[in-house]
Order: C-alpha cells, then sequence, then structure tokens
C-alpha cells in the first residue's frame, strides 16, 4: 500500500526542517517496507506571494486527497509588521484547520534527560515532566462572530463562540486519552467569568459520570497557568478551549528546554496535520541552522497516529533521544559545545535508523 503524504513547508525555516523530516519518513519506510508518495503544495506567506491566497483551493483539495499532512510552519516579518495587511499568512492555518475539521491538536511535553538543564525552571521541578495538552482548534474567540472595528476605527471587538456539540466532542477526547495514560483529566476554563467556559463545565460535567475510572478536576486558566510552572508533574491530560490552549501550550515548552523540541498533531474529521509548535522562526531561515527534531517528532506521531506504526514512531524517537545524547544537535542546544546544522543532525537521524 502507498501512503499519499501532502508536504506543507510553509514559510521561514518551515523547508529546512521538513525536508528533514521527510528523509528520515523515507528511511523508516525503507526499514520497514514501506511506500510513501509526497506531494507538495503552498501555503501561508509564499502562497500569498505566489497565488494571493495562504491557503489555496488546490492546496485543500491535496490535503484532502491525501493520507497525512506534513506541515511546516508560517508566518513573515512583511506582515507582522503591517497590522492592516487584509491576507495573512496565519489565516491559511485557520482555514486549513477549519476545512479540514481539525476540532483537535495534541500537544505533549515531556523532558529529555539531557536537556533538563535548558528549562529555565529547576529541575527537580521539571524531570519526569509528562503530559498531554488537547487544545480546541476550530472554535473559540479566533472564529467567532461578530468580530472587526467600527467604522471610526477607534473601537475593535472579538467574540468567543462554543457550541455544546463542539465542547462534548473534545472533551470525551480528553477523556478517552486520559484512559490510555494515567486517569487524571484537568479541564481549564474560566467559568468565573466567561459565559462560553460556564457552558464548557456545564457539559464536562454531564460527560464525567461516563468515565467513573478518571479522576477530573476544573481549573481556571489563569491556576493553570501558574500550575504548568510550579508543579508541571502534577498533570497527565489537560483539554482547554482555543485561545488558552494557544498561550498554556507555549508556556509548557519551556519544560523541554527547548521549543525546538515539541511536535503536535491536529485531528479532526478529514485528514490529521503534524507539525512542530514553533513558528516560522524568519531570522534563522535559509542559514542552515533551525531544529528539526520537533518536524522529525512530529513524523513520529504521524506514524502513529495516522497510520498506527507504533513500531515505526518509537523508532523515530529513540533515534532523536540517541541523537541528543551524542551531542548532535543544532546551536539553540548546544550548549557552549559543537552546534550541528539542521541537515547534518537530519542526516545522524536517517544513518541511525538505517542501521538500527
Amino acid at each position: 500500500m502507498t501512503y499519499k503524504i501532502a508536504v506543507l513547508s510553509g514559510d521561514g525555516i518551515g523547508p529546512e526542517i521538513v525536508k528533514q523530516a521527510r528523509i528520515v519518513i523515507e528511511a523508516v519506510a525503507k526499514k520497514f517496507g514501506h511506500d510513501f508518495e509526497f506531494t507538495e503544495a503552498l501555503v501561508g506567506a509564499v502562497a500569498i506571494e505566489e497565488v494571493g491566497d495562504p491557503y489555496p483551493a488546490e492546496t485543500h483539495q491535496l490535503c484532502m486527497n491525501s493520507d497525512a499532512v506534513l506541515f511546516g510552519a508560517i508566518g513573515h516579518p512583511r506582515f507582522d509588521n503591517d497590522p492592516s495587511a487584509k491576507v495573512r499568512p496565519e489565516q491559511g492555518l485557520l482555514a486549513m484547520r477549519k476545512q479540514l475539521g481539525l476540532y483537535a491538536n495534541l500537544r505533549p511535553v515531556n523532558t529529555f534527560k539531557s536537556l533538563i538543564h535548558k528549562s529555565p525552571l529547576k529541575t527537580e521541578l521539571v524531570d519526569g515532566a509528562d503530559f498531554m495538552c488537547i487544545r480546541e482548534l476550530t472554535g473559540g474567540i479566533y472564529f467567532g462572530r461578530p468580530q472587526g472595528r467600527t467604522e471610526d476605527g477607534k473601537t475593535a471587538y472579538d467574540t468567543c463562540v462554543y457550541t455544546a456539540d463542539e465542547i462534548e466532542r473534545i472533551v470525551r477526547l480528553g477523556f478517552e486519552y486520559a484512559g490510555k495514560r494515567r486517569k487524571k483529566l484537568t479541564i481549564v476554563d474560566k467559568a468565573n467569568v466567561l459565559a462560553s467556559s460556564r457552558l464548557w463545565r456545564e457539559v464536562a460535567q454531564k460527560i464525567e459520570p461516563e468515565f467513573p475510572d478518571i479522576e477530573v478536576e476544573y481549573m481556571f486558566v489563569d491556576n493553570a497557568a501558574m500550575q504548568i510552572i510550579t508543579w508541571p508533574k502534577r498533570f497527565d491530560v489537560m483539554v482547554t478551549e482555543n485561545m488558552f490552549g494557544d498561550i498554556l501550550t507555549d508556556e509548557a515548552s519551556v519544560i523541554s528546554g527547548s521549543m525546538g523540541m515539541l511536535p503536535s498533531a491536529s485531528i479532526g474529521i478529514h485528514t490529521s496535520v503534524f507539525e512542530p509548535i514553533h513558528g516560522s522562526y524568519p531570522q534563522a531561515a535559509g542559514k542552515n541552522i533551525a531544529n528539526p527534531c520537533a518536524t522529525v517528532l512530529s513524523a513520529a506521531m504521524m506514524f502513529e497516529y495516522a497510520f498506527g506504526m507504533m513500531d515505526e514512531g518509537a523508532l523515530i524517537r529513540k533515534a532523536v533521544d540517541e541523537s541528543l545524547e551524542a551531542g548532535i544537535v543544532t546551536e539553540d542546544i548546544a550548549d557552549g559545545n559543537k552546534a550541528y546544522s539542521t541537515s547534518e543532525v537530519g542526516e545522524w537521524l536517517t544513518d541511525f535508523i538505517q542501521n538500527a
């Protein structure tokens, strides 16, 4: 069987890191006897420049016809520094999530023994931290209407909208993942202030009796932000709404010591998307210095979540762990030691897989 992968490299360092993930996938495919067909498409700022649309119809059709999407990053300073721009790269990401029905973003947060010292948090706080953040991805304030500005331009407004059905499907996913892990679920909201959060809590409380073996706690988002930093090992699975999840997962990235090490999977109704959590890092674009490991680990999640190939995913994780132990790392985590290029790290991972 041939598996079809849509490759959306995007902007900034996207093409460089995706290239390394792709050669790792090809090495795994050769070792295990799989066939993969890669097709590239435009997304983000580069798509705006080429066709005027950050998520062209052709790109969407390719994603719909593929078995998985390997995604790099989007964003460009030209748009970041122009608040009046009517078309923005990030609109392509939101459109992709909405049109593919990617309602759940899975972000594992864990530590790497050789990188614990890189975390700004004390070693005793982060050593052994291991939890899953599940972020609702297609509702909330990022998609709510009405949205805009008044005619005089002096007032702007966004609307946070959630339906009970949207909440139920993501909360159920949280319960299911907690059941596969340490059976503890933290539901994060702001129910003391927001009507949408009170609906979240109401729906979750109705579902809770169906999962009597899961320990459930409800936590306000401001408290969750503090607890992630002061006691990260207390969490197992965390589920929350779109904007809260966006903020909390970036905060949680400091636990590992580098955003360049954290992967993610966006799953839902149609084709799933696998991408690193970091941005396009335009300052490093074309310099061959970006850390490819988050994208490579996203490929590991692709093997596991999209194809059910657990051994293949485990081999990729082992390769990344071994590269860290051997010091084959890029400048962001080199710690004054020799820094390897993006492509050198990719080649080392590929060689390890081939010889494993």
